[in-house]
């Protein structure tokens, strides 16, 4: 939170280094989520270039009461959104949410009772240059993983996973229930799990 504080003065205080600093980390996330809503690649862009000037302006109404992050991510969600039903793409999100968590369960004896996954992973081999080039090309198949879930599934695991923030500020961002985001979170994850594996066994 210290270091946060520091950053957001120096944006303050138009030090453009701050600014550079703040796209390098954030920008690629945030054309990520945008893609969970947006027509085309052309059209997320669009919509993260109008939230970095969103964030420009609006940083002196900034209150720290939640993490930057955060606060960025909820302009790029409502810039998003309006896009999309601009572009006459969208539909309600939480109808979305509802459909894309909707039908058959995973099978439940993946899952521990206390919600941990059955089958465990091995533990990691020593690090060697063949497990970073390895862990380099399944992070690369995950987030191809991540780019094909459904909208409502990709926005909820960025937000709460990528992004870390918290449930209650996912709902209000996105209009859905709680359980909706619990649903689709366990939907996104199985995806993604199910992705690595078959990397991992292939």
């Amino acid at each position: 939170m210290a270091a946060e504080a520091v950053l957001v003065a120096r944006l303050r205080a138009n030090d453009q280094a701050a600014f550079r600093e703040l796209v390098r980390a954030r920008h690629g996330r945030l054309l990520r989520l945008a893609g969970a809503f947006c027509r085309n690649r052309a059209s997320a862009e669009e919509v993260v270039q109008e939230t970095w000037l969103a964030v420009i302006t609006g940083l002196h109404g900034f209150s720290g009461e939640a993490p930057l992050a955060a606060w960025i991510n909820g302009i790029l969600v409502n810039k998003a959104k309006t896009r999309a039903v601009r572009d006459g793409r969208m539909v309600n999100f939480s109808d979305l949410a509802r459909q894309e968590s909707e039908g058959d369960a995973f099978e439940p004896e993946r899952f521990l009772p206390d919600g941990h996954w059955a089958e465990q992973h091995r533990p990691w081999d020593a690090l060697t240059p063949e497990r970073e080039a390895g862990d380099r090309e399944l992070l690369a198949g995950v987030g191809e993983a991540l780019d094909k879930l459904p909208p409502a599934q990709r926005a909820v695991v960025l937000l709460r996973d990528v992004e870390g923030l918290e449930s209650p500020a996912i709902c209000q961002a996105l209009g859905i229930s709680d359980a909706n985001l619990r649903v689709l979170l366990h939907r996104a994850r199985v995806k993604l799990r199910d992705a690595a594996d078959r990397m991992v066994r292939g």
